[in-house]
């Protein structure tokens, strides 16, 4: 094979891992999390008072899982839209943690490219966005396209099945739907782990995150705590890193 026909089928294999469609692919092993936490997410909307309007608007609109459940059950028991409006920004303050952390490969990406991008930026998709940087100094505007328009879909589609389900499914923890989503992130970690050859350090950075999101918890909220967790223990873990 000549170093030409090496180096045209070497364009081809980059163009296809960073094309829209390579995005989708890599998206489906998230799919069952968002699937069983989407459709427990539309119940708990609907056995709140929501319509299905509602419901369809708050996913499109919202499209924050954690955020979605915490605003079903203050709705239920009538609290007030600035204490609802509130409480979302304080849960999803990670969402800025997580941009920080991919934004340094978007950098060629004009501003408003870059919003677009990190708008549907989620915690399930930046793990899978997060294993794309290794060895790389900038990800595929096309393939995360992919990747997050594939989540938000499903996401959709879930919550509206899951109102729809509610007339006959009361209590979507009885068929453990709750651990969907924490087994879906055990595994992109593993993945992630796997993929760094970085065992040791990760798990000592892992450790160290469990142990001060619950100190922190007893003092601050669960979600403050989580905050405080992610940046003291990346912080730590990137300086004995380069220490090394």
């Amino acid at each position: 094979m000549s170093a030409e026909n090496v180096h045209l089928e070497a364009n081809l294999s980059s163009k296809e891992e960073d094309s829209f469609l390579k995005g989708v692919k890599d998206c489906i092993p998230t799919l069952l999390g968002y699937l069983s936490i989407g459709l427990a997410a539309g119940v708990v909307q609907k056995t709140a008072g929501l319509s299905i309007a509602e419901i369809a608007l708050i996913s499109l609109i919202l499209y924050a899982g954690s955020a979605q459940f915490i605003a079903a059950g203050m709705i239920a028991v009538s609290s007030s839209p600035a204490a609802i409006i509130i409480t979302i920004f304080i849960v999803n303050l990670r969402h800025i943690l997580l941009s920080a952390a991919l934004s340094p490969y978007f950098r060629h990406l004009s501003p408003l490219r870059n919003m677009l991008v990190g708008s549907l930026l989620t915690d399930e998709t930046f793990g899978v966005a997060i294993n794309q940087t290794l060895n790389k100094e900038r990800i595929s505007e096309k393939w995360m396209h992919g990747l997050n328009i594939t989540a938000y879909l499903n996401w959709f589609l879930a919550n509206i099945a899951g109102a729809f389900l509610a007339q006959w499914i009361s209590d979507p923890d009885q068929f453990g739907l709750q651990f969907a989503l924490p087994a879906m992130f055990i595994g992109i970690l593993v993945i992630s782990m796997i993929d760094r050859k970085k065992i040791k350090l990760d798990l000592v950075v892992a450790i160290l995150a469990v142990i001060i999101a619950i100190g922190s918890s007893f003092v601050f909220s669960g979600s403050v705590g989580v905050i405080i967790a992610t940046v003291i223990a990346s912080t730590v873990g990137m300086v004995f890193e380069k220490w090394k």
